[in-house]
């Protein structure tokens, strides 16, 4: 999230409570998780193997929960607990607006976009021209649509992240993290009824130009999804994947997090994707494996009564 106006580092630390150590006259212009710092970014961090990784990053300030030398240039804010730190900035810079309207008076509406009865658009939400938002859709504040996008009954765009930090020692055992992202669709993209596209954590999830959703597809928080992408009815993707230009997942494949699909691929129904898989080729099965040796191992496992029988066979 880019803020409105650079934010001194004295007052940054003052508002959460922290040490400040390094340099103490940066300016922060944006708050942002670790995958997606630039310079002027705040980050946290609170686990002790990914202390390097970011305080090396691009972000410029880092909260973090024990002292350690900062890099030149760069400014550490100390505190017991980081991500409640980062989730009160959150809530400072991005709070909260109740609606008082079913299209908020902020809201941009491009030429010859119709907008359907029941549809709610929230506070800064921008759509561009010849757009068809069909009956109760669902646009949360600050997201982007591009020119000439079908978007059909009961979608939601930009919900929260699905993002929570386990508390063991409470009674309430799961912390949210804030988001403070959006969503971004781009031109000549039609998303399908009841489909659910949550915003990104702190970036933008991004759905390509020309990308067709079916029915009920869900898209977690900070995917990356290419251009003239073909998702059939029911496929789930997990946060933070990146899903590259031309790729067809037939329906109800189930991708997870963190991972990247590369362009032109295609998955086939019913395929379970827990890595990452290469371009140019056409997977099945769980794990997904290229689709012919899928079939071969199949056709391996149908014979293994007939082979078993022929083991066990007296001579």
């Amino acid at each position: 999230m880019r803020l409105n106006t650079p934010v001194p580092i004295q007052w940054v630390a003052g508002f959460i409570g922290a040490e400040l150590t390094g340099n103490a006259a940066l300016q922060a212009t944006g708050i942002n998780e670790i995958h997606k710092v630039i310079a002027g970014d705040i980050t946290f961090v609170d686990f002790e193997k990914y202390y390097n990784a970011s305080i090396q990053s691009a972000a410029s300030i880092i909260i973090i929960n024990k002292r350690l030398d900062c890099p030149d240039g760069k400014a550490l804010l100390v505190v017991e607990d980081p991500f409640s730190a980062y989730v009160k900035l959150v809530k400072h810079f991005r709070p909260f607006e109740p609606a008082s309207a079913m299209i908020a008076d902020s809201a941009v509406i491009g030429k010859g976009t119709h907008i359907q009865p029941g549809v709610f658009i929230g506070h800064h939400a921008e759509i561009g021209e010849n757009c068809l938002i069909h009956p109760h859709v669902t646009i949360y504040d600050h997201t982007v649509i591009g020119n000439n996008v079908i978007i059909h009954a009961g979608a939601v765009l930009g919900a929260d992240a699905f993002y929570f930090k386990k508390r063991a020692d409470r009674e309430v055992m799961y912390d949210k993290l804030e988001s403070c992202g959006r969503v971004v669709i781009g031109n000549d993209v039609e998303i399908g009824a009841n489909c659910t596209i949550d915003k990104g954590v702190s970036g933008d999830t991004i759905v390509g130009e020309g990308t067709k959703l079916d029915n009920m597809i869900h898209i977690g928080h900070g995917a990356v999804i290419g251009k003239n992408c073909l998702f059939a009815a029911q496929v789930g993707i997990g946060g933070k994947t990146i899903i590259e230009d031309n790729v067809i997942l037939w329906g109800q494949v189930g991708i997870s997090k963190d991972l990247t699909i590369g362009a032109n691929a295609i998955v086939l129904a019913q395929t379970g994707v827990p890595s990452s898989l290469k371009g140019g080729k056409t997977y099945f099965g769980y794990p997904a494996e290229e689709a012919g040796n899928k079939r071969r191992e199949l056709v391996w496992i149908k014979r293994i009564p007939e082979i078993w029988e022929k083991v066990m066979k007296p001579a």
